[in-house]
């Protein structure tokens, strides 16, 4: 008997059955997909790449970084990470320079060009979102700002 009833007691944190759980997952992975594909077309240069923008991007957040190091935070190969590098460089976004420690190494690190496209791009998907945000209800945003935090929550693991 205690059996039985085991097998249909659930863990507290996981109430739903498994049907309604993939369901629900597939759900947001389509609707996450949608939202970061409509996000991505608001940018300030139509021609760059999200490859590209995802690399400026990283620089301006984290900061100057070895090719390596870039290949290894966007998770491609060295040459493809050069690839893109020399891209943005041609562009005038990016310059690299030598490591003032170890001369053997090059930095890749964001010119005022490549800021500003980022500082541009951040701006536009910014108000896109504003703007989607201001037709909903007072409670629809309460729903979305805590499913933002739960997503971060998500991504962190």
């Amino acid at each position: 008997m205690l059996s039985n009833y085991m097998s249909t007691v659930t863990p507290a944190h996981h109430t739903e059955p498994a049907a309604d759980l993939s369901a629900s997952a597939s759900e947001l992975r389509i609707a996450t997909f949608r939202l970061a594909r409509r996000m991505r077309t608001q940018r300030a240069v139509d021609s760059m790449s999200d490859g590209q923008f995802a690399v400026l991007a990283g620089l301006f957040i984290h900061g100057s970084h070895t090719l390596g190091e870039l290949a290894d935070r966007e998770r491609v190969s060295a040459p493809s990470m050069n690839r893109t590098v020399n891209c943005l460089q041609e562009s005038g976004y990016v310059r690299r320079s030598a490591d003032e420690t170890d001369g053997r190494k090059v930095v890749i690190s964001l010119t005022d060009e490549g800021r500003a496209v980022v500082d541009e791009t951040a701006r536009r998907r910014d108000a896109w979102v504003e703007e989607a945000l201001a037709d909903l209800t007072a409670r629809e945003r309460k729903t979305i700002a805590d499913a933002a935090k739960i997503m971060q929550r998500m991504v962190a693991r």
